[in-house]
């Protein structure tokens, strides 16, 4: 049996700090906020017991400077560090430093944030332990030629991606032979400029694919449960920007299925911790991308559909806790959506950040607002543009979108401009009423919004 933490460190920013923070709170457990010069007036600084300066706005020389991190934590006599999602919290680096000083690092070890850091390892190793994985080159593709040849034993279109991407960079489509060595060449430059790598691979590119990702948490005891799965499939160049659980494209025996080949594979790996591994879905087969060994953004909505607390239990699991609960403890009780609410224009997607002037979340029941936003607060343009997020929840589909549809004509923010417009675009459509979409829909509609 484990022992809860005295003091947590947060080394992360935003609402993602926020929420980490409040789940601390309700474990009586005190936090420890960091912070940039640019952040010195944000939610999650006011709301942790105690605060550290460790730079200026850059990210480099703030939140991604981990000597800075640790002395923080050393400093403040914090037991543990919660790395959120986004900046360090999938370093392997960084989560041995943690361990080498004397900390936790609340997340998986070092070597399974580097076995599912490197997308061919992780497809490797994943297809060894029964997970099905698109086709594709078996290693990194080095050469044009090589491109070539893979490219024509996979079959055309194919898609080359960077082995350390994420958010689309170093990634690019080809169709025909004409195409594949232009495409090769920009995804191996976005590669090395975007993550410092300029390692790509090949696989097969699905034309009306849906985006399907599982939620996993397992203890240090070997007890693994999956928490159902979420659809993300509409997105823009990459970016999520809706979210369901569960998925309204899927079975019950496919949810079994997948659920199911998902516990195996990771209580082999002997995994701790939150994970989620995520899927290609096309006409009833499932093909593994990667796994993010990290909170996720759009986790609030298997929280609301299971009623489980991933971040405490994130908690738990990492200070030696066995999980509470077993596989057939978890029930999904209805349906519910994620918006993610950015500060930009909702036309040309372009960054609006800027003082708000007016902030009024929504409420009522089934609804949830994870924010760090307030009133005054002025947004800085240093950061990723997501500032809010809107979650509802209803006894059914159809429920939850008139619920949000709601919610989103109640949420109110002057000041900067936000993605709020396109979402109740969205809530009015066809399409997403029924469900019917992948994940290039928004993409070919977006003229059309």
């Amino acid at each position: 049996m484990g022992v809860l933490f005295k003091k947590v460190l947060i080394a992360n920013r935003g609402e993602i700090a926020v929420r980490i923070i409040r789940a601390c709170k309700e474990l009586d457990i005190r936090t420890v906020a960091i912070h940039s010069t640019a952040d010195a007036q944000s939610m999650h600084v006011k709301l942790a017991d105690e605060s550290v300066c460790i730079g200026p706005a850059a990210v480099k020389d703030s939140y991604l400077k981990m000597s800075a991190i640790i002395s923080a934590a050393t400093v403040t006599g914090a037991e543990a560090i919660h790395p959120g999602f986004g900046f360090l919290s999938e370093n392997a680096d960084f989560a041995a430093m943690v361990e080498e000083h004397g900390m936790v690092f609340i997340g998986p070890t070092a070597d399974h944030i580097n076995m599912m850091g490197d997308k061919i390892t992780a497809k490797k190793t994943m297809n060894k332990l029964g997970v099905p994985i698109v086709p594709g080159s078996k290693e990194g593709v080095e050469t044009t030629e090589q491109a070539i040849k893979s490219a024509k034993k996979i079959g055309y279109p194919v898609i080359i991606k960077a082995t350390s991407g994420g958010g689309g960079k170093g990634m690019k489509i080809a169709n025909n032979s004409d195409e594949i060595t232009h495409a090769y060449k920009i995804a191996r430059s976005e590669a090395k400029s975007n993550f410092g790598n300029d390692q790509v691979y090949i696989e097969r590119y699905l034309k009306k694919p849906r985006h399907i990702e599982i939620q996993i948490l397992a203890d240090q005891h070997g007890n693994v449960v999956n928490l159902g799965e979420r659809d993300c499939s509409i997105q823009r160049r990459h970016q999520k920007i809706w979210e369901e659980a569960l998925s309204p494209a899927l079975t019950s025996k496919e949810r079994a299925y997948l659920g199911k080949i998902v516990n195996k594979a990771i209580g082999k790996m002997g995994y701790r911790g939150l994970g989620t591994l995520e899927f290609l879905y096309e006409k009833g087969d499932f093909f593994f991308m990667e796994m993010n060994t990290r909170i996720q953004v759009e986790h609030p909505i298997t929280e609301m559909v299971t009623g489980i607390d991933l971040v405490k239990e994130q908690i738990r699991v990492a200070a030696g806790f066995a999980l509470p609960f077993t596989q057939d403890d978890i029930k999904f009780t209805g349906h519910a959506i994620e918006c993610r609410i950015n500060a930009e224009c909702p036309e040309t997607f372009i960054p609006s950040p800027g003082k708000i002037e007016v902030y009024h979340a929504p409420g009522g029941y089934g609804v949830r607002v994870d924010s760090h936003m307030y009133q005054g607060y002025t947004v800085p343009p240093y950061y990723d543009s997501m500032i809010a997020k809107l979650i509802v929840h209803g006894t059914s589909r159809e429920e939850a979108i008139a619920r949000m549809k709601r919610a989103l004509q109640e949420f109110v923010i002057t000041g900067i401009k936000t993605s709020i417009p396109l979402h109740l675009k969205l809530v009015d459509n066809q399409h997403i009423i029924l469900g019917d979409y992948d994940i290039h829909w928004l993409e070919n509609n977006l003229s059309h919004l």
